[in-house]
């Protein structure tokens, strides 16, 4: 037997009358009656009596409904157990807040629009390390860092984007002029403003660090410094001239580009 029909008659009681069942069921009053006189006909005996002003159930009719609700029941939980062991297609990925500031939605929207049918989807900002660790860990497919030439990759594949480019920026506020090519000679001209850094552990972090012992200088060389692993809070600091960041071009590159910030390369960074 189809358990349309039984769902028919536990609508049916349930709405207490044809038309209410047939409504709910998106199907004819017609239609439920003929699926009832099959249920009857099926088990040899009436299940509603018709004669009051109210439908209601017979004796044979309440322990058929009782049965009927739960082979129902039986059927709905059938259904979750194989919807829930369907193989769900996911991508957990793992990148740095800089990428994922950068490029991460509209790489997501171009995904999302090629893979339709992907319903399981994880994006993480780490940094590189972590995300590293993490892909080892089976807990990502997937990370996308920038990284200083000394990172251990052995046993993962790596593949090479575009190159980017890390520059000290700052508002046009300040009474700094850039030489020709965007060009700052003396480091020191910096050196008044207040830095804005990354915490440790983040690779351009860690290569500031290294540009500046390299040139005999440190993070305390500049007149204060700022800690945030928020890169919109640095972002909206420079603009308003609080500071100066290092940050990756394509990172703020519309604002370079509308004038709101000027790049400041420096010599042996």
């Amino acid at each position: 037997m189809e358990t349309r029909y039984l769902k028919t008659l536990t609508a049916v009681v349930d709405c207490g009358s044809f038309s209410k069942a047939a409504e709910v069921l998106h199907i004819t009053q017609s239609a439920v009656s003929q699926r009832i006189k099959f249920l009857e006909e099926h088990f040899g005996q009436q299940l509603l009596d018709r004669n009051g002003p109210k439908l209601t159930l017979t004796a044979t009719g309440r322990t058929v409904l009782l049965k009927a609700r739960e082979i129902l029941d039986m059927e709905q939980e059938l259904l979750n157990a194989l919807q829930d062991s369907e193989e769900r297609k996911h991508l957990a990925l793992c990148c740095t807040p800089t990428f994922g500031m950068a490029f991460l939605p509209q790489v997501l929207n171009d995904f999302i629009r090629c893979h339709a049918d992907m319903n399981d989807l994880k994006f993480i900002f780490m940094q590189p390390l972590q995300a590293l660790q993490g892909l080892r860990n089976g807990e990502y497919q997937l990370a996308v860092v920038e990284h200083p030439p000394e990172y251990d990759f052995k046993g993962l594949r790596r593949y090479a984007l575009p190159d980017d480019e890390m520059l000290f920026v700052i508002s046009p506020l300040h009474n700094i002029v850039p030489l020709e090519g965007n060009l700052v000679t003396d480091l020191q001209m910096l050196f008044p403003q207040r830095l804005f850094a990354r915490r440790d552990g983040c690779s351009s972090k860690e290569v500031l660090r290294q540009n500046l012992k390299a040139v005999g200088a440190d993070f305390d060389s500049f007149s204060g410094l700022v800690i945030s692993d928020d890169l919109r809070l640095t972002i909206q600091s420079v603009l308003v001239g609080t500071g100066v960041a290092y940050l990756s071009r394509d990172l703020v590159a519309d604002y370079l580009q509308s004038g709101q910030m000027i790049a400041l390369k420096v010599q042996g960074f």
